[in-house]
């Protein structure tokens, strides 16, 4: 039996329950397919209400020793227009310094990948290949927030390091599904992080805050070309190792 406690500014907290409904592998395997970063957003605002219970849900998150690192600055109405406004003055100004850096480089099958799914892009679009000129307007975008009404920028505690970055990774990926199981499309971006300092003065970031990632969110424009291809996924026999003996 489930004992709960609810405090309406910080969610449930729930004790033992009995287990999941026997519909729920259906429902998270539904979810997990059809999640895609959506490249259009329409302008029309997600309710707030709706929004509060999307991040309370990716509040419940797991964490090493619960110390539920991530903190979320919540972008919406006239402050998103300033993201975007003070996100492009940085480009133009060349930032570029993220506070946990980027990969120096992609290899191999992580190289591969990254082009199969860039290609994938550019062909919905039909861009064609070697255009550096419409490929850069199309990462440019990022910026516009693919002209999201909403956007959350993530952050961690530095002191937590690696291990502060990967719980937030968590809370990343329940407030995707969150969204998702209500209709709201998502796109997790990292390029925003590469707007460190701008993000920082914007927000009025602590010095100990990190900024991982940004997320932009809102209703899809589903027809919009680059909502008509989805990624691929490992099988079985990449993401496995099995050892028996």
């Amino acid at each position: 039996m489930a004992v709960t406690t609810t405090d309406p500014t910080t969610g449930p907290a729930t004790g033992p329950t009995t287990g999941p409904t026997t519909d729920a592998p259906a429902v998270l395997d539904d979810l997990l397919a059809s999640r895609w970063s959506c490249r259009a957003f329409r302008p029309d605002p997600v309710p707030e209400a709706t929004i509060d219970e999307i991040l309370l849900a990716a509040g419940r998150s797991p964490s090493w020793c619960n110390t539920q690192p991530w903190h979320a600055h919540l972008v919406t109405g006239a402050a998103t227009d300033r993201l975007r406004a003070a996100m492009a003055d940085g480009i133009a100004r060349g930032v570029y310094e993220p506070d946990v850096p980027f990969p120096p480089s992609y290899e191999g099958v992580y190289r591969d990948r990254r082009r199969v799914s860039g290609w994938q892009l550019y062909e919905a679009l039909g861009v064609e290949r070697g255009d550096r000129e419409a490929s850069g307007r199309e990462m440019l975008r990022n910026f516009d927030l693919f002209g999201a009404p909403h956007a959350v920028v993530l952050t961690t505690t530095a002191s937590l390091g690696t291990y502060g970055a990967l719980d937030c990774g968590l809370f990343v990926q329940s407030f995707l599904l969150a969204a998702q199981a209500r209709g709201v499309a998502t796109i997790a971006q990292a390029a925003l992080a590469g707007q460190a300092p701008v993000l920082r003065d914007l927000l009025d970031l602590p010095e100990d805050r990190q900024v991982l990632v940004g997320i932009s969110f809102g209703y899809a424009e589903e027809e919009h070309p680059s909502a008509s291809y989805r990624t691929e996924r490992q099988g079985l026999d990449e993401l496995v190792t099995r050892v028996e003996v």
